[in-house]
C-alpha cells in the first residue's frame, strides 16, 4: 500500500513563514513521499544481494525519515499557537529534566543555532521517560533508538533561507511562536 502525502495547506498564512516558503517546503515533503513509494515498488522487483539492492536499502532510510520528520515538523505547527501550560505533564517533565522550562528552551534554541544542516528534536526515551534535545545531522543518522520525537524543528536551509536568509536565529524565534504544544504533548506517552 502506497503512502499518501498529508495536506498541510491549512498552515498557509502562518505568521513568520511566507506562503512561498511553506509551499516550497510542502513540495519537498511530497517528493519524499513519492520516493518512499517508488523505493517500495522497486524493492519488490530488484534482485537480492545486488549493488542496486544495497543502495535501495540505504536510500530508503533517508527518504522515509525525510517523509516522517516533515510530517512531525508540520504537525507541530499551529497558526494560533499558545504557550505550553504551566501545569501540563510535558512542562513538568521538561522542568524535571532541565531544571526549568527556560533552561530547556535555551538548550533547544542553542542546538538549533549550531552550524550545519539537519534537525533538532526533543526526544522522550520510552524506557526511562527521560527527555533529550538532540541534533540530527541527516534524516537517517543519529536518531535515538526507542525514543519518541516530541518536538521537531527542521534546520535545513530550505526551512528558512527564503524568508530569513542566513539569519537562523530569526527563524528559530518564528518557529517558537507557532509550536502546537497540544500536538507535541500528544506525542508524549505514559
Amino acid at each position: 500500500m502506497a503512502y499518501g502525502a498529508k495536506n498541510f495547506d491549512h498552515l498557509l498564512g502562518t505568521q513568520g513563514f511566507s506562503d512561498k516558503l511553506l509551499q516550497n517546503h510542502f513540495k519537498l515533503y511530497r517528493g519524499y513521499v513519492t520516493n518512499v513509494n517508488k523505493l517500495g515498488e522497486l524493492s519488490l522487483k530488484i534482485e537480492l544481494g545486488t549493488l542496486e539492492y544495497a543502495e535501495l536499502k540505504r536510500r530508503f532510510g533517508w527518504e522515509y525519515n525525510g517523509m516522517i520528520l516533515h510530517e512531525l515538523y508540520f504537525g507541530n505547527f499551529k497558526k494560533d499557537a499558545v504557550p505550553l501550560a504551566v501545569a501540563s505533564k510535558l512542562r513538568k517533565k521538561i522542568t524535571e529534566r532541565f531544571g526549568s522550562f527556560e533552561a530547556w528552551e535555551k538548550d533547544f534554541r542553542a542546538t538549533g543555532a549550531m552550524r550545519g544542516i539537519g534537525w533538532v528534536i526533543l526526544y522522550c526515551d520510552k524506557e526511562g521517560g527521560r527527555l533529550f534535545n538532540v541534533w540530527i545531522n541527516e534524516h537517517d543518522v543519529g536518531h535515538l533508538a526507542g525514543a519518541v520525537p516530541l518536538l521537531v524543528m527542521d534546520v535545513f536551509e530550505h526551512a528558512f533561507m527564503l524568508d530569513y536568509g542566513l539569519n537562523r536565529g530569526e527563524y528559530i524565534e518564528a518557529f517558537f511562536k507557532v509550536i502546537d504544544w497540544k500536538a507535541v504533548e500528544g506525542r508524549l506517552k505514559g
